[in-house]
């Protein structure tokens, strides 16, 4: 059988790799999306997280690109549903974490639409529910992949000039036996300040199951009990101020305790508002419904064990507790959680399994937030970003920078029991060297996999950044083909950097940070 060939095919259709493939077929490359779940747009779609974002999202800071994927979903809201009073609802669920907080199904139907143009003329195929399962490797570069289709174990293979990882956890790395790192480095080997004193490689933030609630007061949806309900109601981890499953956690930067609440009329921290998809009052429903959240919180948090370079056994152990972690927590809602009232349980909450289109209700994927990281051409460190090494008001200018992104270094607690750590970072640049890894010339590191540390992948990992690093990934393939050069050269080489800057800049991708954001002393370059 000949094998199919493409330009370049990408492994995960997250947002990194539905970016690349945006950028990659708008300059008429031929492209492969290989997509593990049934759903395209990775920590906003199968895994229920809404957009994370910095605080200048709406004037600047993102590609052209990502901004008109976020004025997408808020027409398709303003198409779906008449509003009440006379300004139009730009937040669709009034959510805490977002100015943008939607429903998943919504974004996938957006990012579906923005790459029909691609899947109708053949120019982007996308096998869902598929994985790369082997690779051949022939010196720096990939040469062959093999993709099987999950559920009938067919096999197909492929070939390209380029190959990019945009998996949630840089699964192709070690398929190609590429060098990478997992977990967290030494303070003797970055020199960062909140590195640790020895390398831990599972020093790993944890990772969640989402599902989606709906409120509706005075009805009863309790689920059934789950079956490791009685382990997680008794847990308490040794940093944790109260049992799991309590309205009480660690503050992510003071470390004292937290006291939380589901409603925003109670006292305490709302985690209802926080990840709010959809806020009833804002809108001329045609059935009476109520709003709808989604539970991303730190009573969710799973960091029992890894994922990832574990057996397939640890690894579906690991996935069957966190998601009994979080169903376990929804019941202690349901059933036990103090009420303002006096009473407990608010059996009123319904798990709504439409959201995600599962038998469980779960989401289709855990939002994995700490990837295996390439070892790249640059690594980006604290010192880079921190205030306290920085003289003005942006991270390190790089002279190869594809991007610019903001965002705290925000580690969540970890497998190997730290806790959290939340750290201010100035608003920083997007290095190309972070992309390119050392050890090969024909793949690319497209999403949270790219050459950050443990510290730095804390603020590299959010929305805007891992769609600005596939888009540039994917312009950088098109760019090197047109041009018969390596990712390396278009670093290494000055014209060719800055007419691949150049052609960055023409397709709408903004490199610096307006003019007010640097110091004096730093020139616009």
């Amino acid at each position: 059988m000949n094998p199919l060939q493409f330009d370049v095919v990408i492994a995960g259709g997250g947002l990194g790799g539905t970016a690349a493939a945006l950028s990659a077929c708008s300059r008429g490359l031929k492209v492969l999306i290989v997509e593990e779940t049934e759903w395209i747009g990775g920590q906003v779609t199968s895994q229920g997280v809404p957009p994370d974002e910095h605080p200048w999202i709406e004037e600047f800071g993102s590609t052209n690109r990502y901004r008109q994927y976020r004025n997408k979903v808020r027409e398709l809201y303003q198409k779906m549903f008449p509003h009440k009073g006379e300004t139009v609802p730009s937040n669709p669920g009034n959510g805490l974490v977002s100015n943008i907080c939607h429903d998943p199904r919504v974004t996938l139907h957006v990012l579906e639409e923005m790459l029909l143009p691609y899947t109708l003329t053949n120019q982007l195929i996308i096998w869902k529910n598929a994985v790369i399962s082997s690779v051949n490797r022939k010196g720096r570069k990939v040469t062959e992949a093999i993709i099987t289709i999950t559920p009938t174990k067919q096999k197909h293979h492929v070939i390209a000039p380029f190959y990019m990882d945009a998996t949630e956890a840089g699964d192709l790395l070690p398929l190609a036996k590429m060098a990478y790192v997992v977990g967290a480095e030494s303070k003797e080997l970055t020199g960062e300040p909140h590195a640790r004193e020895a390398v831990n490689p599972l020093d790993i933030q944890a990772f969640t199951y989402v599902l989606g609630l709906e409120y509706r007061e005075g009805e009863d949806y309790t689920i059934p009990k789950p079956e490791m309900y009685d382990f997680w109601k008794e847990y308490q981890p040794d940093f944790w101020p109260d049992r799991y499953l309590s309205f009480y956690a660690p503050h992510p930067i003071t470390k004292e305790k937290r006291t939380y609440t589901l409603f925003p009329e109670e006292e305490g921290f709302s985690l209802w508002e926080y990840r709010r998809i959809l806020d009833v009052a804002q809108y001329e429903l045609p059935i009476q419904t109520g709003d709808v959240t989604l539970m991303n919180w730190p009573m969710n948090d799973y960091f029992l064990g890894n994922i990832y370079d574990v057996s397939e056994e640890e690894k579906e152990r690991h996935i069957y507790q966190a998601k009994q972690l979080s169903l376990s927590l929804l019941y202690w809602l349901q059933t036990e959680a103090p009420r303002k009232d006096g009473q407990k349980g608010y059996p009123g909450l319904m798990l709504r399994k439409d959201i995600f289109e599962t038998k469980d209700g779960l989401a289709k994927a855990p939002y994995i937030r700490e990837s295996r990281r390439i070892k790249a051409e640059y690594t980006i460190v604290e010192q880079d970003l921190s205030p306290h090494t920085n003289s003005g008001k942006v991270g390190k200018k790089y002279k190869d920078r594809v991007g610019i992104g903001s965002y705290s270094i925000d580690l969540h607690p970890s497998m190997s029991g730290e806790n959290y750590l939340d750290i201010q970072a100035l608003p920083f640049h997007i290095p190309l060297g972070a992309l390119i890894p050392i050890d090969m010339d024909n793949v690319l590191a497209g999403c949270k996999n790219i050459g950050t540390t443990h510290i730095t992948n804390g603020c590299y990992r959010l929305h805007p950044v891992e769609w600005n690093i596939g888009e540039a990934c994917g312009a950088l393939v098109a760019f090197c083909l047109k041009h018969h050069v390596t990712p390396k050269q278009v670093r290494n080489d000055t014209k060719l950097l800055k007419d691949f800057q150049q052609d960055l800049r023409q397709d709408g991708f903004e490199l610096e940070w307006p003019e007010e954001f640097y110091s004096d002393s730093l020139a616009l370059s």
